[in-house]
This record gives C-alpha cells, sequence and structure tokens, in this order.
C-alpha cells in the first residue's frame, strides 16, 4: 500500500518545531500558506502540512517570510504504509529510488528521523545506507553526508514512512530535522556557546569579521569563549564569576559588577551579545542603556525569554522598545534555544 497525493495541485510537507512550540510553528505557517491543513505526527513538535500549490511554491513562500517557530521542514513526495518490520528498509529504499530530482553528476544526503515512540526493530543508520544504495544505483548521483546539491528526507512515522526530495536551503536547514549538533569540547566553559555557534550560521554572521564585542551577562563565559577563539576583543560584564580559564586571556577585559555600573566608552563596540535569564523587558531596558557603546551598523545578538508562552507579544514589545534604535533582521527560536528565542538586531 502506498501513500501518494491524489491530485497535482496540492503539496505536502513535514514541519518540525522545538518540543513544546509546533503550535506557534503552524500559527506561522497558517499566516503565509491559505488553506494550509495540518495533522500532528508527534504531539507539540512535528506535523503534516497539506497545502494548495507546489513544494517549490509553499517553500518559497515559507522563506520569503521565515517562520520564528518553524526549524526544518521537508517535502513528502511517496510514501510507505509502516510495517513495523525488516520490511521498512526495503520500502524506503523503494522510495529512494522512485524518488526524481537527482541524476548522475549531482550530489545527494540522505536524512533519516525515526519518530521518539516509533516501536521497529532497525535504527536510522540501517535505513540510511539501504537509501544511499538505492538512489546511487538508480540516479548515477554521488552521496555525500553534508553540502550536497540535494537531501533526500525520510522520516519514519507511527504509521507510515515519508520521504521528499529538495534542495538543503528549501528546508530552512541542513540538518536532519533542524536538529544542529556541535560536538563538545574538552573543558568547555558551558554549553550556552552552541546556542551562539548555532546564531552564527543561521544568521550568516562571520564574528571573526568583527573587532570588539561586549557580552552582557556573560558569567560563565560560554559566549565570550567563542568571541575570543574568533579573535575579538571582549568586555564581558557580570557580577557572578568568569570560567577561571578565561580570567586572564589577553583580549578579555572584565567588570565582575552590574552592567548600569559600567560605564563604556561611546561607540567603542561593533558587536553586543546578551544571553541573560531576565525578563525579555528587563533585557531591553538595560540593551537600550548600553546602545550608546554599540557602533551605528553594529550588530546584536540576544535571546529573549519566553517567560509566560506569549513568543508573537515578546517579538512585538521588543520591536516596539527598540524601535529607531535597532533594526530586527531575524527573529528565531534556533535548536539550542528552549524557552527562548535568538534574536538579531543591526543598530540604526
Amino acid at each position: 500500500m502506498t501513500e501518494h497525493d491524489s491530485t497535482t495541485n496540492t503539496a505536502r510537507l513535514i514541519g518540525t518545531a522545538n518540543r513544546g512550540f509546533a503550535q506557534h510553528a503552524q500559527e506561522e505557517v497558517r499566516r503565509l500558506i491559505p488553506g494550509v491543513k495540518f495533522r500532528t505526527l508527534v504531539p507539540t513538535e512535528t506535523f503534516l502540512a497539506e497545502a494548495p500549490g507546489s513544494w517549490e511554491e509553499i517553500s518559497e513562500a515559507i522563506r520569503a517570510q521565515e517562520p520564528i517557530f518553524l526549524r526544518h521542514m521537508q517535502p513528502v513526495q511517496g510514501g510507505r504504509v509502516l510495517s513495523g518490520t525488516d520490511e521498512d528498509i526495503l520500502a524506503a529504499a523503494e522510495l529512494a529510488s522512485e524518488l526524481g530530482g537527482l541524476h548522475a553528476g549531482s550530489s545527494s544526503a540522505v536524512q533519516v528521523r525515526i519518530a521518539d515512540g516509533t516501536e521497529v526493530p532497525y535504527g536510522a543508520s540501517d535505513v540510511r545506507a539501504a537509501c544511499e544504495i538505492a538512489m546511487s544505483e538508480a540516479t548515477g548521483a554521488e552521496t555525500l553526508v553534508r553540502h550536497a546539491d540535494k537531501i533526500l528526507s525520510v522520516y519514519v512515522g507511527h504509521q507510515a514512512i515519508y520521504a521528499g526530495v529538495s534542495a538543503p536551503e528549501e528546508n530552512l536547514s541542513d540538518w536532519s530535522g533542524g536538529a544542529i549538533r556541535f560536538q563538545r569540547e574538552e573543558n568547555q566553559v558551558s554549553r550556552a556557546k552552541f546556542k551562539l555557534l548555532e546564531a552564527e550560521r543561521k544568521f550568516h554572521l562571520h564574528f571573526a569579521d568583527f573587532r570588539k564585542a561586549v557580552d552582557v551577562g556573560a558569567a560563565p563565559g560560554g559566549w565570550t569563549s567563542l568571541l575570543l577563539e574568533r579573535g575579538l576583543h571582549v568586555t564581558a560584564i557580570d557580577p557572578a564569576k568568569m570560567h577561571p580559564s578565561l580570567i586572564k586571556h589577553p583580549r578579555l577585559t572584565y567588570h565582575g559588577k552590574n552592567a548600569a555600573d559600567v560605564k563604556l566608552r561611546e561607540g567603542e563596540f561593533d558587536l553586543l551579545v546578551c544571553d541573560m535569564s531576565w525578563s525579555p523587558r528587563q533585557m531591553s531596558r538595560l540593551i537600550l542603556d548600553l546602545l550608546p557603546a554599540l557602533q551605528s551598523g553594529g550588530t546584536a545578538v540576544i535571546t529573549a525569554k519566553l517567560m509566560h508562552k506569549k513568543p508573537f507579544q515578546t517579538v512585538k514589545e521588543l520591536k516596539q522598545d527598540f524601535e529607531g534604535h535597532l533594526e530586527l533582521r531575524q527573529a528565531k527560536q534556533l535548536f539550542h534555544n528552549r524557552e527562548e528565542l535568538t534574536l538579531y538586531f543591526v543598530k540604526k
């Protein structure tokens, strides 16, 4: 039995959000795509969407106004009913050989996700290996792990296997399900570093291109450590203690006090970063007080805590708070965010 679209003017896609935020992602998609319908695949996290139009049209419309909470999407161009046995591996391989969009001379990557709670006797690596062989034999396309021309996305759900081929940029993230993974380093100061690493990639920033940064609420120093690695001079502000490995760094200036008690020179920095557990409105007031120290055209990367589960209201209020001072380039709930958003601003 095969799952497929019986109409040619309807496209299906699988959308993924951070756990607890799928409803917000659906609301954003609904605003962009009239007539879209949703079905839950994993509660609060993953859903199947069906909408009038082609995958290319829908993907273009979503990417033109990228949602805050939609972390990843993939087309559904074919499917099979789940058997819950090793036969599923063969079924996925058949899908890989049947789907179009690949040819000799092109490159592809295979990304396989198995939904939480799906009881099957195989792993994602088993499905991926079978799909890679089948796709290569059918199309002659080279198989890569990263930076491929096309991605074959296979989602093994509780009832069905879904698959589709798309360009990496069409998926919003070239990581499977948007779950970007960084390797933890020996003596890493904190996992908060991953948030800033992901922001750098998502917002197409290159921190090594900046000269001087101020890190507000820096302790224990996860974000500061990354900026120092990129070669910046960093002023870290926090009454809490910084990690001992950072204190004597020659490009670090550390103020162990509240930001309100620190005097910074006007236009001293071209980058401001802030990752604090304050309420968004408290955070915005603090940042506004520090903004004279950020150059015109300077960049600010800030996390905003979603303390009352009103994310759209939070973004609206922050835009109002910073109006006339900072231009919001993008707000995104990154994979490494939890009950928060990361916002990318440029100073006017």
